[in-house]
């Protein structure tokens, strides 16, 4: 079962430098989670007992900036699941899938399936996509490949696929 967390809505004006710093006063005390927001920050704690007191950060007393927050308690959710409910196949240059089991297949001549699990090599960030665009024009028969950093090793699976 995941753990709850709490979620403070911070409030920030002027915006920089005051973020940055609240955010590394705030992993001080354990906060592991920021979302800066167009007005201030969002910051989430694991919830263990009582909301941890910020007496002690300094820039919430700073007369440069004017800070405000509230607090509350945010159910737990399974992020894997959520994250998986939104992960969309794609199909690039016709010619290559990459998709989840639980999307319908391709017919097309490469296909790779991954569990995403929110990695990184989904084929949905832009580098990757014109790597795998890259890997579908190069001759690869009887070449070496090597994918740096690999994540679900989709550029990797690609290559192998192709020779």
């Amino acid at each position: 079962m995941a753990q709850p967390y709490l979620e403070y809505s911070f409030e920030i004006s002027p915006l920089q430098p005051a973020s940055e710093i609240l955010i590394a006063e705030l992993a001080e005390l354990g906060f592991d989670s920021f979302v800066e927001t167009e007005t201030g920050l969002l910051a989430y704690i694991p919830k263990e007992g009582d909301a941890p007191r910020l007496e002690g950060i300094g820039i919430l007393s700073s007369p440069n900036f004017k800070i405000s927050y509230k607090h509350i308690e945010v159910a737990p959710v399974n992020w894997n699941e959520t994250w998986e409910k939104n992960f969309n196949p794609i199909l690039i240059d016709q010619s290559c899938a990459i998709r989840a089991p639980f999307h319908a297949a391709f017919n097309v001549p490469y296909e790779i399936v991954i569990e995403p699990k929110m990695s990184f090599g989904t084929g949905h960030h832009e580098t990757t996509h014109m790597m795998v665009q890259f890997l579908l024009r190069a001759e690869l028969k009887g070449k070496t490949v090597l994918d740096m950093g690999c994540g679900t090793a989709v550029l990797a699976i690609l290559a192998a696929m192709r020779g």
